[in-house]
């Protein structure tokens, strides 16, 4: 059971802020393996502002332990998912304009839709994880 998944996105956001490859995100992330962390993290967003695409591909290809990709379930997060098969995927229900996420899905009005893009996902090898508020209702209805 992964007990610590480091998400990387600041890492990347301080390094797109610089320019260049400054701080290196594969090498924080591989670093966070080796100083014992048990997952890798990130939310490729479609702007890019943090992780970018080629970062995704170069973590999935490097990446020892667990590796998790986070995001809105859209055309081009199960491409993602799809080529690059990370341990988990996790939906989380934000608009591409969102800063953070902050809220959860509502797994009661999207029960249909999320069946459907879990089963896609899990498809392709990877357990699906959702972002949701803790209310007993929202959990039920997520099961």
């Amino acid at each position: 059971m992964t007990k610590l998944s480091v998400n990387v996105n600041k890492i990347a956001t301080l390094r797109n802020a610089r320019g260049g490859n400054n701080p290196n995100v594969l090498q924080t992330a591989l670093d966070c393996e080796r100083f014992g962390a048990d997952g890798i993290t990130v939310h490729p967003r479609p702007d890019e502002r943090h992780i970018t695409n080629n970062d995704v591909y170069e973590l999935a290809e490097n990446v020892k332990t667990e590796f998790n990709i986070e995001g809105y379930p859209d055309a081009r997060f199960s491409k993602i998912i799809k080529e690059t098969r990370p341990a988990q995927a996790t939906l989380v229900p934000d608009a591409p304009d969102v800063i953070t996420s902050n809220a959860g899905w509502d797994t009661i009005k999207n029960q249909s839709e999320l069946i459907d893009i879990v089963g896609e996902l899990k498809s392709y090898g990877c357990r699906v994880s959702l972002f949701i508020a803790p209310d007993l209702k929202l959990i039920e209805a997520a099961a």
